[in-house]
C-alpha cells in the first residue's frame, strides 16, 4: 500500500497530546488523518484531514469512524473494544490489536496475565467491588496500593490506603489492591515492534513522581542505574512484549526494588509520557517508529543522541481557567531547551498542559537545568 501523499487513511481514537504529537510525524510523511475525540476542541483538530466529534466508548460511533480509514489506531486505551473487534472482522486494520487491548485495558487482566506468563510483579488481590475490598481489607497487609481497574489516568484511579478510612469517598468498582513495593527508583523502557516481528527498544528511563498527583514530574535519560540492572530491565521489557504481541509502542512501567530485582507494574500500548524526550534526544522518536510499526515499515533506531530529560507541565494548584504559561520566555532563553504546549485552552490543578525537553551531552548539566526550568515556568490562569 502506498501510504505517502495517497488516498491511504490512518485514524486515532484520541485527540489529546499524544495524538498531536503522533501527527507532526504523519504531517512530515503526508499521510492523511482522520481523529475521533468527545472534546470539540481538542489538541489534534488543528492538525488533522479530518476530524469527527464523538464519543470513544459507544460502539456505533467507533465502528462508523473506523470504517472511513485503512488502519485504525488509538492514543488512549478507553475505547470501545466490541467495535474495534468487529472492524477488524471486516478487514480494518486495527494496531494494536483489539486482542491485545483487551489484556492491558483491564488493571485486574493485566496483572493476571503477569502471572500466567511467569512475568515479575507485585502481589495483588481483585476485587468486584469497594465494598467488597472494604470487608476484607481486615486480612491485608497495609499499606496497599487501590486501583481501580478501569478508567484510570493521569494518577486518578490510584491511591495508598493505610486504614479502611482511606477507602471512603473512592468509587464503588471493580478494583485491585496491590503489595506497596518500597522501591529505589520506577523505570520505563519503551519497546517498538512491527508486523513483520521485528522489535526495538528505547534505552532504560529513570521516572520522578509529584508526591500528591502521583504524576510524573521528571523522565531521565539514561536511568541513573547500573548497567545490570538497565540490561534486566531491558529483557523484561522485551518478554512482556513478546508476550503480549502487540504492533506499535509498548511502554512498560517497572519497579527497581531495594535488592534490584525488577517487577513490572503497568504497560500502555500507545506512545507514552515515559518517551516524549525521544523527539529531540533520539534518532527517531516514539511517536515516528510508532507510526512507522502500525504501517510495518522498517524501524527507527532508538538510541539516544543526547542525554534528555523530561519536565511535565502542569497545572498549578489553586488555578482553574483559561491557562497562561508564565516565564515560559526565560526557558526559550537557555540553551537546549525545548517546550512543547499541548494545546488546552483551559487549566485546572495537576492537568497536563506540555512538557519541556532539555538535552545535553552532560547528564548532571541537564539535571539542574531541568531543575531550573520546573522552579521558572508555571501554568496559571
Amino acid at each position: 500500500m502506498n501510504y505517502f501523499s495517497s488516498n491511504f487513511k490512518l485514524g486515532i481514537l484520541g485527540g489529546g497530546q499524544l495524538g498531536k504529537m503522533l501527527l507532526a510525524e504523519t504531517r512530515k510523511f503526508d499521510i492523511q488523518t482522520y481523529v475521533l475525540d468527545p472534546s470539540d476542541e481538542p489538541p489534534c483538530k488543528m492538525a488533522s484531514n479530518k476530524f469527527v466529534q464523538g464519543s470513544l466508548t459507544d460502539f456505533e460511533t467507533v465502528y462508523n469512524f473506523g470504517k472511513q480509514v485503512d488502519v485504525l489506531t488509538f492514543e488512549i486505551e478507553l475505547v470501545n473494544i466490541e467495535a474495534l473487534e468487529k472492524l477488524e472482522s471486516e478487514g480494518i486494520k486495527v494496531y494494536p490489536s483489539p486482542k491485545t487491548l483487551k489484556l492491558i485495558q483491564n488493571k485486574g487482566i493485566q496483572k493476571q496475565f503477569y502471572i500466567e506468563n511467569e512475568i515479575p510483579t507485585s502481589g495483588f488481590k481483585r476485587f468486584n467491588s469497594l465494598e467488597n475490598l472494604k470487608s476484607e481489607i481486615c486480612n491485608l497487609k497495609t499499606p496497599i496500593v487501590w486501583k481501580c481497574t478501569e478508567f484510570g489516568y493521569d494518577g486518578n484511579g490510584v491511591k495508598i490506603v493505610k486504614s479502611i478510612e482511606d477507602l471512603n469517598n473512592l468509587p464503588n468498582v471493580e478494583c485491585i489492591a496491590e503489595e506497596m513495593i518500597a522501591f529505589k527508583n520506577e523505570l520505563a523502557v519503551i519497546v517498538v515492534r512491527n508486523l513483520n516481528g521485528d522489535v526495538k527498544n528505547y534505552p532504560v528511563v529513570e521516572m520522578e513522581f509529584h508526591p500528591e498527583a502521583n504524576q510524573v514530574e521528571y523522565v531521565i535519560c539514561p536511568a541513573r542505574i547500573d548497567e545490570k540492572v538497565a540490561q534486566k530491565a531491558i529483557e523484561i521489557a522485551l518478554k512482556v512484549s513478546k508476550k503480549f504481541n502487540h504492533i506499535g509502542l509498548l511502554a512498560v512501567e517497572m519497579f527497581q526494588t531495594q535488592d534490584d530485582q525488577i517487577l513490572v507494574n503497568e504497560v500502555a500500548p500507545r506512545p507514552h509520557n515515559s518517551g516524549h524526550h525521544t523527539i529531540e534526544a533520539s534518532y527517531t522518536s516514539q511517536f515516528e517508529n510508532h507510526l512507522r510499526a502500525i504501517l510495518n515499515l522498517p524501524l527507527g533506531n532508538c538510541d539516544s543522541k543526547v542525554a534528555g530529560i523530561m519536565v511535565n507541565l502542569v497545572g498549578e494548584e489553586g488555578f482553574s481557567g483559561s491557562v497562561i504559561y508564565e516565564n515560559i520566555e526565560k526557558i526559550l532563553a537557555i540553551d537546549g531547551v525545548t517546550p512543547h504546549i499541548y494545546g488546552k485552552r483551559e487549566t485546572r490543578p495537576f492537568r497536563k498542559m506540555g512538557h519541556v525537553t532539555i538535552v545535553n551531552e552532560d547528564m548532571i548539566k541537564a539535571r539542574k537545568i531541568a531543575e531550573e526550568v520546573k522552579n521558572s515556568i508555571r501554568v496559571i490562569s
